[in-house]
């Protein structure tokens, strides 16, 4: 059976399917563009952006090779202008309405017709739709855009304010992102650089139609049982004639009774009915499933315009409120609680348009494969592309979506009217998606306010204060949950999160919570253990890409985590790479080279999360969540991620996966006992053998036991707990681990190796590590690892930076062999292979 998936050939659904009527053209070719203080103007690629232009015609360097970043810094204080020229034709003129289109617009811009000004644009997230008809001519027609610099253009905002507005990650001395209705992170975060993009960066249509055309169709979801599923279906038109036309919805695959129903206006309401619904589920609950949708408007027989969409049938509660634990934060699903496993997700570039649609299908394969059912678009990167949540609908990804605002106070005022066509539109967009579960309204302001010393640490006076503190009640408090209330009612929102801060005890049993005692606190990762919430949904901790992606934007006198360069990709000016180098000489032995440091690195924050990730499971029913920071890179440097810029997976990524898995089994020392876990996420109780083993490095067995245990479904319990005293010596904790498995009919369900020292404190031995390739009867090839002696995080490296393995960064116990499958069907060059365990890259 084959281990690989071919992602690239996974289709996605269109939104607007073909139609007799109403047409549509892309306008992405032959555009150009230019400064508007320089008469030379060069092709550009639409949807793009200044900077990515500006590179292929070698004009800017690459700002994320070397230290480049902080040379192209003047791109953002100019003005920028695009334009391409499209045609008209007789019979486009004779049609009711002629529009453009424009999907995204970054940000300040003004947009001509032939000369004409015919509108302007203030928020890359709000699309614009321009009726053009009486604008244009028959024939060759010019259409130009000119983007102001957002940095020229709000430091007016700037200046005519009486207050700083605190934004620590604006990378910059005057902090003008929080006048901006763009992407925050595009003024640099402590995880990723500063390009303040311009340019169209989405989809530029021209279309056209006759009599009336669908806006927007609503698929809400009214009641859901066993037996029947009902839909309300609200459509909304824009109309050109007024008359009667008719609305067919249909299922393609005939799986529910088809509605015609007429209609006059710019609305309608209609009802529809599947028996027996499959149900929606997220990933390793069951399928899911998404219905087919159909909807067609019609001018008596003639076909004006057709959507095609998808429903998922599932019901989603978050149940925030006081138990006899504190104050609850947990998911329902289907009626069901779920523990909700996944990451916190940036924007997969700098350059949005970039992201193609082979790295979303990547990255949501590699959710899936990790046990993830759960995703947070966090609220400092974008609402993202339609194909992200068509992916986590495939793939069973819940979806909790941040809105755009994060670790800063807002100019309520200002904002507050491009906020409101902000969340329309984008609340409209994604609404009918069953991957959606919540909206939360930005990340850390409410716990900033009252914790982070803003109004000390900026001298606002009582007034300043107050007034600040009263603008953010206003929009996240009234304004944004009373627009979610008019467009999506039925979904849970927050104002924000996390809900409690980290500070004291009583903070973990109150909602969710980010948790950043380790790295910012920097206390040990053993704290993960005490400090759990009732849903941790942020925490972490940094390392370094591997060598392959480092060697991508520095060169061989570069390979200094202390050097010029390295130290330009490292964001975290505060802590970085002292902090890493702190936490590593803690637990481990310095590292023979910089290489060597990479991956002893990788090994430590996969061990630290991993600390982490079990604490949490464990503790189920109390704490119901874990989001770690973070899922993903926008380039390539160090970061909290499990996964790099180039799609690479980090030890951290190989150990979440085992740490996600639907069944686990943990180990932890409590009170001088040592305890056995077993978590289960299944639906269904399972019965299997626990063997547990204390043995030496070389496998000779010290103590052991077997015994029958039933894994109760959805639930947390100790399955084994033994006085420490009694199996171990003080003086053998260096030099044993102590393995247990999960077996049924000789299937492995879980295990896992528990060490009872930091790692630097053992005596590991030389494992023998040898290494072969093997072929099986579908020619996929694979190579299986042995090791004599305990070997610690094997880890396989390939020459080749697109040769990938089933798992990396193992232990490997004396005698075991590991069989690991390739991503590619070549057979790899085995002198192309090299294999390391921990031992080999210690000083001494």
């Amino acid at each position: 059976m084959r281990r690989y998936v071919n992602i690239a050939c996974l289709c996605l659904l269109t939104a607007t399917a073909g139609a007799q009527s109403f047409r549509q053209i892309e306008l992405n070719k032959d555009w150009k563009f230019s400064s508007t203080d320089d008469t030379a103007w060069r092709s550009a690629t639409v949807p793009g952006t200044v900077h990515t232009d500006l590179m292929a015609h070698h004009l800017i360097p690459d700002p994320y090779v070397g230290m480049n970043e902080k040379s192209v810094q003047w791109v953002d204080k100019k003005n920028w202008q695009y334009q391409t020229s499209f045609t008209v034709t007789k019979d486009m003129l004779q049609h009711d309405w002629l529009a453009l289109d424009f999907k995204g617009l970054d940000t300040y811009a003004a947009i001509f017709i032939n000369g004409d000004s015919i509108a302007t644009s203030s928020n890359m997230f709000v699309p614009l739709k321009v009726q053009i008809k009486q604008k244009v001519k028959e024939g060759n027609n010019t259409l130009r855009l000119v983007f102001y610099s957002p940095i020229r253009h709000d430091m007016n905002n700037f200046l005519n304010d009486d207050v700083i507005y605190p934004a620590g990650n604006d990378a910059s001395d005057i902090p003008l992102s929080v006048y901006a209705r763009k992407a925050p992170y595009h003024y640099g975060w402590d995880w990723g650089p500063r390009l303040v993009t311009s340019g169209i960066w989405r989809p530029v249509y021209l279309e056209y139609g006759d009599k009336v055309s669908i806006e927007d169709v609503y698929l809400q979801q009214k009641q859901l049982t066993d037996k029947s599923a009902v839909i309300l279906a609200k459509l909304k038109f824009q109309t050109a004639a007024k008359k009667k036309y008719a609305i067919k919805i249909e299922s393609p695959d005939k799986l529910f009774s088809t509605i015609n129903k007429p209609f006059e206006g710019d609305t309608l309401s209609a009802f529809f009915t599947i028996s027996n619904p499959r149900r929606w589920w997220p990933n390793g609950l069951g399928d899911p499933y998404l219905y087919k949708v159909k909807v067609s408007l019609y001018d008596g027989k003639e076909l004006l315009q057709t959507r095609a969409l998808n429903i998922g049938l599932r019901t989603i509660e978050v149940v925030n409120k006081p138990d006899s634990m504190g104050v609850s934060f947990y998911v329902k699903v289907n009626g069901r609680p779920v523990f909700m496993k996944g990451a916190d997700y940036i924007p997969l570039d700098n350059f949005l348009p970039r992201v193609t649609t082979e790295r979303y299908a990547k990255l949501f394969n590699d959710m899936k494969v990790s046990n993830f059912n759960m995703v947070r678009v966090w609220g400092g990167g974008i609402y993202e592309d339609d194909r992200f949540y068509d992916f986590a609908d495939r793939y069973g990804i819940l979806v909790w979506q941040d809105l755009l605002f994060a670790c800063s106070t807002y100019p309520t005022s200002k904002i507050l009217k491009s906020v409101e066509a902000e969340l329309g539109a984008n609340i409209t967009r994604l609404r009918n998606h069953p991957s959606l579960a919540l909206w939360c309204g930005n990340n850390e302001i409410g716990v900033a306010i009252d914790h982070w010393g803003w109004k000390e640490g900026y001298g606002y006076t009582e007034k300043q204060w107050a007034d600040m503190r009263a603008g953010y009640d206003e929009l996240f408090k009234v304004q944004l949950p009373k627009i979610i209330q008019q467009y999506d009612a039925d979904r849970f929102y927050f104002p924000s999160s996390p809900i409690s801060n980290w500070g004291t005890k009583e903070d973990f049993t109150i909602g969710d919570n980010h948790y950043w005692g380790v790295w910012h606190g920097m206390e040990w990762f053993e704290a993960f253990e005490e400090h759990i919430p009732r849903f941790m949904s942020e925490y972490g901790f940094q390392s370094f890409p591997d060598i392959q992606t480092v060697k991508r934007f520095t060169s061989a006198q570069d390979r200094d985590i202390y050097s010029p360069v390295m130290l330009s990709h490292q964001k975290s000016f505060s802590r970085g790479n002292a902090a890493i180098r702190t936490y590593l000489l803690h637990y481990y032995k310095e590292p023979a080279n910089f290489e060597s440091f990479l991956y002893v690195n990788h090994v430590l924050q996969a061990e630290g999360m991993k600390m982490g990730i079990e604490a949490h499971r464990r503790a189920m029913p109390f704490c119901m969540g874990t989001l770690y920071w973070q899922l993903d890179d926008c380039w390539p440097g160090p970061s909290w991620s499990g996964i790099d810029y180039y799609g690479r997976w980090k030890a951290m990524q190989f150990f979440v996966k085992k740490a996600y898995a639907p069944l686990l089994v943990s180990n932890t020392v409590k009170n001088g006992k040592l305890k056995t876990y077993l978590i289960s996420d299944e639906i269904k109780d399972c019965k299997a053998k626990l063997e547990m083993k204390l043995m030496d490095f070389g496998g000779r067995i010290l103590w052991e036991k077997s015994m029958d245990v039933n894994i109760e479904s959805n639930k947390s319990t100790v399955a084994h707990e033994i006085p420490l005293n009694t199996i171990l010596q003080p003086a053998d904790t260096g030099k044993v681990i102590f393995y247990t498995k999960v077996v049924n009919s000789d299937k492995l369900l879980s295990d896992n190796v528990y060490y009872f020292a930091k790692t630097k404190d053992l005596i590991l031995p030389d494992p023998g590590l040898k290494i072969e390739v093997a072929k099986d009867d579908t020619l996929d090839f694979h190579i299986l690892v042995t090791a004599t002696q305990l070997a610690k995080n094997v880890y396989l490296q390939c020459e080749d930076p697109e040769l990938t393995f089933s798992d990396n960064y193992f232990d490997l116990l004396p005698g075991q062999t590991k069989d690991i499958w390739l991503n590619k069907l070549a057979p790899p060059l085995m002198d192309k292979i090299k294999v390391i365990s921990l031992r080999d890259t210690f000083k001494n």
